[in-house]
C-alpha cells in the first residue's frame, strides 16, 4: 500500500535521531487497535528500544481485558505520541496555532513471555525513568502481566515547534 504524502511537507520530521528525540519526550503512546466498525483507542505508558533505525515499544498490563483480547485476535495497532501542546498567538497575520511535536505509526504485536517478558520490565520498561531503576517490584505478579512488544513497521512524525534544538 503507497504511503499517504503528508500534506504539510514543511513540518515533516525525516531526521530518524530527531524522531528518537521527539518520542523520548514523550510519556504515553496512544494505541490504535481495530475493534470492529470502530478503532478502539487506549493511552499507555511505554519504553522503548532502538537498534539501527528499528524502533520497539514495550508496554505492559493485565492479561485480560479490551486491550489485551483485542491484540491478541489482531496482533497489529497503530499508534500515537506527542508533547508540547502550546497555542501561539499571531495577532499580526490574525492567525493561532499549536507548537507540538508527534510521531505516529504502526507496528506489528508480539506478546513476550518467561525471560524475555522479566527481562523486558526490569531492563527496559523499569529502567526508562530514573526513579523505577533498580526498584524492588511486585514480581509476583509477573504471571499475570501481559508484557507486549511492539515492533514498528511504519512511522511518521511532524513538528510545529520553532527552533531545531526544541526538538
Amino acid at each position: 500500500m503507497a504511503k499517504v504524502p503528508m500534506r504539510r511537507k514543511d513540518r515533516e520530521v525525516t531526521d530518524f535521531d530527531k524522531i528518537v528525540k521527539i518520542i523520548d519526550r514523550c510519556d504515553i503512546l496512544r494505541l490504535g487497535i481495530a475493534d470492529g466498525d470502530y478503532p478502539y483507542i487506549v493511552p499507555v505508558n511505554f519504553a522503548y528500544t532502538v537498534e539501527g533505525e528499528q524502533i520497539c515499544f514495550y508496554i505492559h498490563g493485565a492479561t485480560a481485558g479490551r486491550k489485551y483480547e483485542l491484540l491478541k485476535k489482531n496482533p497489529v495497532c497503530s499508534f500515537e505520541m506527542d508533547y508540547n501542546h502550546g497555542l501561539k498567538l499571531m495577532p499580526e497575520k490574525r492567525d493561532i496555532t499549536t507548537r507540538y511535536a508527534s510521531v505516529m505509526g504502526e507496528a506489528k504485536v508480539e506478546f513476550l513471555e518467561g525471560d524475555e517478558k522479566r527481562r523486558v520490565i526490569e531492563e527496559i520498561v523499569l529502567g526508562r525513568d530514573e526513579k523505577t531503576r533498580n526498584f524492588n517490584y511486585m514480581n509476583e505478579n509477573l504471571p499475570v502481566t501481559a508484557v507486549i512488544k511492539l515492533t514498528v513497521t511504519d512511522f511518521s512524525a511532524k513538528s510545529n515547534i520553532k527552533g531545531e534544538a526544541d526538538i
